[in-house]
């Protein structure tokens, strides 16, 4: 698999997991599910999001070395 394709694959993950998550906040709404979102979730989030800039440009560079070795 590629770095892109990696990439991809983290964000339709992500994006399924949030999904869920407002589904479930549905049916758990008290103090300790917006504790766990705050704590675990957010976070989560916010790492997903530089991971996959990280790898959109790690990315782009492997390509470019790839293209100046032609």
């Amino acid at each position: 698999m590629s770095l892109g394709g990696a990439r991809a694959r983290l964000v339709a993950l992500t994006r399924d997991l949030k999904a869920r998550w407002e589904w479930t906040r549905t049916v758990w709404s008290d103090a300790r599910a917006a504790e766990f979102e705050k704590q675990f979730l957010e976070p989560l989030w916010s790492e997903v999001q530089r991971t996959a800039a990280d790898l959109e440009n790690l990315d782009r560079l492997l390509r470019q070395i790839e293209a100046d070795c032609e």
